[in-house]
């Protein structure tokens, strides 16, 4: 369930799909989900001014179930930022983070909403 998506204007010949792999590995360790439920994508070449430049940047939201919080956030924030510059070339100064906690009942899978997976009546 836990979702990440990146809004950036950096080429998409940049975004890898090892880069995309790393992140479901990075987003499993860092909220303590199942792999097999993390989504990574990136839109990139997306017409893009952060503080009046044109220079890499971006926007991005991370959604989960849980594991979400403000000392939980610094933690996501700190792995996300080191692996987006590292490997994409965004400084952490010209992105954005978005962390989004999700009702159960507010999130589809398999026909179903995890507040039934869970449990839930």
């Amino acid at each position: 369930m836990p979702h990440f998506t990146l809004e950036t204007n950096i080429p998409r010949n940049k975004v890898t799909v090892d880069f995309l792999k790393q992140t479901t590995a990075i987003m499993a360790k860092t909220l303590g989900k199942p792999e097999s439920y993390c989504v990574a994508a990136v839109i990139a070449d997306q017409p893009m001014v952060f503080g009046g430049s044109t220079d890499p940047c971006g926007t991005a939201t991370l959604m989960s179930i849980g594991k979400l919080g403000v000392e939980e956030n610094k933690k996501h924030a700190a792995v996300l930022y080191d692996h987006i510059e590292k490997n994409l070339g965004i400084p952490r100064n010209r992105l954005y983070i978005t962390f989004v906690d999700a009702d159960p009942a507010n999130v589809g899978y398999n026909g179903t909403t995890f507040h039934q997976i869970f449990g839930g009546k």
